[in-house]
């Protein structure tokens, strides 16, 4: 049996997907993204390979992606997060081909092929008003824990409006809502839908889809899901386990490359740094 791992060094959390030859996912983890990138990646990598049952020495190829990709040394081959993403999500949703991916730092509309391929993709670019990251500001400020944002957003009967793209003047407005005794739960969902109306212009650029997957941490927030499924007019695939998509990309494409070379007669994965398309 041949197993192979994919890494995913994001901003806020690491992750770890071991695979067998047969595609099938035999361990995961996630733990939370220190400045010790190595040690990090080798804690998570020991956590997955634990839940599989499997040795670090009976894997065949590392892949990694992420912004912290490169931090890796014990790494084969570093893949960029937008082209493990659409392979991670054509895997989990074959007829999807819009993928919004909304993480701590940016937001990503990717439009893949059939084959998972990246066609385009387009990130945020106003400011961290447009990520996850404002999400948490919103929720600190808010004095509520960032777990129980999503279903707090649920219970919201009057969302109040977040409309300003600067992350400094949207906070000065969630101040305003506080200050006219607005509830946390309409103040939060209001956060949710400035998210997905900045969302959905990023996927209209892309080109919109008719299945859309939303994918990264901040899907895992159900009154995000809902936000984003009312402003796009259509239901959104959300998986289990949103977050660990793009750790599941990197190891199919981890996969595939190891098939490469050894289709090529080579014994041994040789280290890389060309990005897998």
């Amino acid at each position: 049996m041949v197993f192979v791992a994919g890494v995913d060094m994001g901003a806020k959390s690491t992750k770890v997907v071991i695979m067998d030859d047969q595609k099938n996912m035999r361990g995961k983890s996630a733990v939370r993204t220190r400045p010790e990138f190595t040690a990090v990646a080798k804690e998570a990598l020991g956590l997955a390979l634990d839940q599989a049952g499997v040795q670090e020495r009976e894997l065949s190829y590392i892949a990694t992606t992420g912004f912290g990709r490169y931090n890796v040394p014990f790494r084969d081959i570093q893949i960029t997060e937008i082209t493990c993403v659409g392979r991670g999500a054509v895997h989990l949703f074959p007829k999807t081909r819009c993928i919004l991916d909304i993480g701590a730092q940016s937001t990503r509309a990717i439009r893949v092929l059939e084959s998972g391929k990246v066609r385009e993709f387009r990130t945020n670019d106003k400011c961290a008003a447009g990520a996850g990251g404002f999400i948490e500001r919103a929720a600190k400020y808010l004095e509520v824990k960032i777990e129980e944002v999503g279903e707090l957003s649920l219970r919201s009967d009057q969302p109040q409006t977040i409309s300003s793209v600067c992350a400094v003047l949207a906070e000065s407005e969630i101040i305003n809502h506080v200050s006219n005794g607005q509830s946390v739960e309409n103040i939060l969902y209001g956060v949710h839908q400035s998210l997905a109306s900045r969302a959905l212009a990023l996927l209209k650029r892309v080109g919109l889809e008719e299945e859309i997957t939303f994918v990264g941490g901040v899907a895992r927030q159900k009154g995000m899901v809902k936000a984003l499924e009312e402003t796009v007019k259509k239901k959104v695939n959300v998986s289990e386990e949103p977050q660990m998509v793009g750790a599941l990309g990197a190891a199919l494409l981890a996969l595939k490359r190891l098939e490469k070379i050894r289709q090529n007669g080579r014994e041994a994965p040789i280290k890389e740094e060309a990005r897998v398309a």
